[in-house]
This record gives structure tokens, sequence and C-alpha cells, in this order.
């Protein structure tokens, strides 16, 4: 399968994903230095002068890291972009990008050729998510250099296919870059997504509990605490289906079991959905796995470690 430049020879075939308001630099910069792409919604940074600050923290750090470590370069990091509708900041944020040449866009919500082509003017590449194989092929024929398949069980806005059957579809008619997301929470099922014709795994709900993550305690711990069985799936609460901790909507006030339908036409991704987002915590159902909050450079080791016995155990039989 073809890779641009940029994602060939990564330590680990991982992508960390955009946690809305939890993933700031701190985060970003620690996947990359452990080897994963490290990434970041542009909506996190409020106000939206924030983010020239971050990306100039962003480079400025990975560039010295990179010269200190040629040996063990820092993982290239990406920024995503909303280019639905609601988004009043993407032209702003957009050239923001481009003035710091991010090396990744990762699109989510509606494929934009006209994002693409500003990407690719600078020289970056465009990742965009989808959730079936129809946005997937709508995304490729608008520019996007790759996609991140977005399965049963991803935290936050998340689709309901199986893994098995939306990569099985792309990988038809599709040969380029693919991140798999959708409960991938160890090594093991890294690898599994690269058996099914993945390049990548995405993982984000994992990266939650992390030191560095921009999470309360107290969801960070939840997470810790919970598993498959308390991910609850409605779209009450952006107009979007999506994951969410069933702890989180307990303590909002509302009965997770008996969620109303939200209008899908009202959805929003700007600043009114932030309060939504602080109070029900988005979360995947791969977190059984997440026994305890790392650093995220320890919970990188961790992926690793797993990842490599896994492939060691195929090896032997």
């Amino acid at each position: 399968m073809s890779l641009p430049p940029i994602l060939q020879n990564l330590p680990l075939p991982i992508i960390g994903s955009p946690l809305f308001i939890i993933s700031n630099p701190k985060l970003l910069i620690a996947q990359c230095k452990a080897g994963v792409v490290g990434a970041m919604p542009a909506l996190n940074a409020r106000p939206a002068e924030l983010l020239d600050e971050w990306l100039n923290e962003i480079t400025t750090e990975l560039a010295a890291y990179n010269l200190a470590n040629p040996d063990k370069p820092a993982a290239p990091f990406a920024i995503n972009q909303i280019v639905h509708k609601s988004n009043d900041r993407l032209e702003h944020d957009m050239a923001v990008c481009a003035k710091y040449k991010v090396p990744i866009i990762i699109t989510s919500l509606g494929a934009r050729e006209d994002v693409n082509q500003a990407v690719h003017a600078w020289g970056g590449i465009v990742l965009h998510d989808i959730i079936n194989n129809k946005f997937a092929k709508k995304a490729i024929e608008k520019g996007a250099d790759g996609l991140i398949a977005v399965a049963a069980g991803a935290g936050g806005h998340a689709g309901v296919k199986s893994p098995f059957a939306l990569i099985q579809e792309i990988r038809q008619w599709f040969d380029g870059p693919v991140a798999l997301s959708g409960s991938i929470a160890t090594g093991d099922a890294v690898l599994a997504a690269q058996a099914m014709g993945a390049d990548f795994a995405y993982i984000g709900s994992a990266f939650i509990a992390t030191e560095e993550a921009r999470a309360a305690d107290a969801y960070k711990q939840m997470i810790v605490d919970s598993n498959s069985d308390d991910i609850v799936y409605s779209n009450l609460f952006t107009g979007v289906h999506g994951n969410y901790l069933r702890g989180s909507i307990v303590n909002a006030g509302m009965d997770p079991d008996h969620l109303p339908e939200s209008d899908p036409s009202a959805m929003n991704f700007g600043g009114s959905s932030a309060k939504a987002w602080k109070e029900i915590w988005g979360c995947g159902q791969g977190i059984g796995a997440v026994r305890e909050v790392l650093p995220a450079g320890q919970l990188v080791a961790r992926l690793a470690a797993e990842y490599q016995a896994a492939r060691a155990r195929l090896a032997l039989r």
C-alpha cells in the first residue's frame, strides 16, 4: 500500500486522535516524541489567537528535539479542522496552519476540495475521517490523501460499521493511507488493525487517561474504572451520534438509558458545544484495557511492547 513520505518509517503505526477540549500542545508533543503521530483540534485553542502561540510552541520544541535526537526524530503532528459550516473559525485557523506548514491536516464533518487544495499548496497532506464507504469515496474524490475509518466503538462521534466491513469495502478500491479507529487500546489491537488492511491504528480514549491530557481528574479516573458496558451511544449532545461515558451522563442528571433524540440540523461544533463536552465525556469501548493514568510516553511504550509481543507470537505459529 502506498504511503506519502511523511507517514513512512514511523516507529509505531499509531496516530493519536485529536481530542476535543482535551488535546493540547503538551500531549501532542509527548506523543510525537514517543514515536506516534500527535494530533490536536484547532478549535481547542481558545481564543482563536492562541492557535498561533500553540503552533509556534509545537514546531519550536519538536525542531529542537529532532536536532538533539537525529537518530530518533519525533513523529510528525496533525491538526484537526472541523469543516462543517458551523465552524466560523475555519478560514482563520487554516491561515495559521499555512503559516506553520502543518504537515498533516485531519478534516472532519464534510469533505472540502478547497481545504484539501490549500493544504497541498503548502506541502501538507489531508486525512479525512469517515464512517462509511460512501463518505470515503466522496473524500478521495474531493482530494483527500487518506482516510480515517471511524468504526463502531470509537470514542466521540463514531459510526456503527464493523471495522471488518468498513476496511474491506474501502480496500476494494483505495490503496492509499488508511487509519482505523474504534476500541483500539492495546498493541495487539494495533496489529489486528494492520492485519485487517489498515496502515495505522487511530487511538483516542486511552490518551485521555494520560498525565498530559487536559481532562478533569474525575474524567481520567472514570475511564480507568469503566469498561465497554459503560459506553452510551447518542446524538443528543451535538446532533451527531457519538459514544459517551455513562457515569458522566448520570452526573449531569440524565438517564442514559432513556435519552431523547436530537435534531441533526442543530449540529454545532463551535463554542456552544464546548460546555456539553466538558460535562458529558466522550469515550470509546476499548477502555477496559486502560487500568491506570500514565504519562503519554509510558502509554506508548506499553503499546509498543504489546505490539512487538503480538508480532512475535504470530511469527511462532
